[in-house]
C-alpha cells in the first residue's frame, strides 16, 4: 500500500468550494483502498508520523510558517484519539494543543474569536485546536441559550447572525492565511449508529466509564440540527486556502491515517528547509570548530 492510494482517498475528502456541499454525499465509513486494513494503516501512520516530525523540525528552524489544525466533530467521533496518534511523534516544544470547553465569564465579555486568537500558534509551530471558533455557529446555533449568555446588544442579534458570523470566520481565516498560518479544518464524520455503539462501549467497559457523559446523549437528540449546522458552516467557509476535510470516522485507523496525510501534504507544500547561513556565519562556525579542536 502506497501513499498515492491514501492521497487519492484524501482528495475525495477535501472540500475547497462550499457551494453545493452536502454532508450526505460523504460516507462515514469511507471507501477503503484494496489491501488497506488496520494493520497496514498503523504501519503507514508510523511512517507518516516520522516524516511529519522531520518536517516539524524544519518548520521550527525556518520560523516562517505556522500550521493550525482545527478538529470538529460530534461526540465520540474520535477527536482525542486522532490528536493523540497523529501528533504522537512531534517535538512538544514546537507543538501546542488547546481543548476549548464552554467559555468562561471573562471570555464571554469579549468577542467570540478572542479566546481563540490567544491560542494561535507562533511562527514555526503546529497548533492543534480540539474544537474551535466553529462552536459559535454550531452549539450556539443549536442552543439559543448559549447565544443569549454572550449578552450581545439586542439589535445585533438578527435573523442573519449566523450568516454574519460565518462571514467573519471566513474573513478571519483569509487573514490568517495571509499571515503565513496554514489552516486545516477537519470534520470527523461519524455515523449516528457508530456513535451509539461507542457510547454503549463507554458504559459497558469500566475502563471507559470516565469517558461517558450523560450530556452527550442529550446532545444526540439534536443530531439533525447539528448536521444541518455543520453543512452550513462548511458551505460558507471552505476555500482553497483553508479547506475542510470531511474525514470518515467510523474506522478510527482510517481517520488517523487520512488526517496525517492531510497535514503532511500541507507541510510539504511549504518549501520547508533549514536556514541557509551567510558567509560570515559560516566563517564564525569554522573559527569555533578550530577552537574546539
Amino acid at each position: 500500500m502506497s501513499r498515492d492510494s491514501i492521497a487519492d482517498l484524501l482528495k475525495a475528502c477535501r472540500v475547497e468550494k462550499g457551494k453545493g456541499f452536502r454532508l450526505q454525499d460523504f460516507d462515514p465509513e469511507g471507501p477503503v483502498p484494496e489491501g488497506l486494513d488496520k494493520e497496514a494503516a498503523e504501519s503507514l501512520l508510523a511512517a507518516q508520523v516520522e516524516r511529519m516530525a522531520a518536517l516539524q523540525d524544519m518548520l521550527y528552524a525556518q520560523d516562517r510558517w505556522a500550521v493550525l489544525a482545527l478538529f470538529q466533530a460530534m461526540d465520540a467521533a474520535g477527536k482525542d484519539g486522532a490528536i493523540k496518534h497523529v501528533f504522537s511523534g512531534l517535538n512538544p516544544q514546537g507543538c501546542q494543543v488547546e481543548a476549548f470547553k464552554a467559555p468562561t465569564a471573562t471570555e464571554l465579555d469579549h468577542d467570540f474569536l478572542w479566546r481563540h486568537v490567544l491560542h494561535l500558534p507562533q511562527r514555526g509551530r503546529i497548533g492543534i485546536h480540539n474544537r474551535s471558533w466553529y462552536e459559535e455557529v454550531l452549539v450556539a446555533r443549536v442552543h439559543p441559550e448559549v447565544l443569549a449568555r454572550q449578552r450581545l446588544p439586542a439589535k445585533l442579534v438578527g435573523k442573519h447572525i449566523w450568516d454574519e458570523r460565518l462571514e467573519d470566520i471566513a474573513a478571519f481565516e483569509r487573514y490568517l492565511a495571509r499571515q503565513g498560518v496554514v489552516v486545516l479544518k477537519f470534520f470527523l464524520n461519524v455515523s449516528k449508529q457508530e456513535q451509539k455503539a461507542r457510547f454503549l462501549a463507554r458504559i459497558a467497559e469500566p475502563e471507559k466509564n470516565w469517558k461517558f457523559n450523560a450530556g452527550d446523549v442529550a446532545e444526540r437528540r439534536h443530531w439533525d440540527a447539528y448536521q444541518a449546522a455543520y453543512e452550513e458552516a462548511i458551505r460558507a467557509t471552505a476555500t482553497p486556502a483553508s479547506p475542510w476535510y470531511v474525514i470518515p470516522a467510523d474506522r478510527k485507523w482510517l481517520t488517523r491515517l487520512l488526517v496525517s496525510e492531510a497535514i503532511l501534504q500541507a507541510m510539504e507544500k511549504l518549501d520547508l528547509h533549514y536556514p541557509h547561513l551567510a558567509e560570515s556565519e559560516r566563517q564564525a562556525l569554522e573559527r569555533a570548530r578550530m577552537e574546539l579542536e
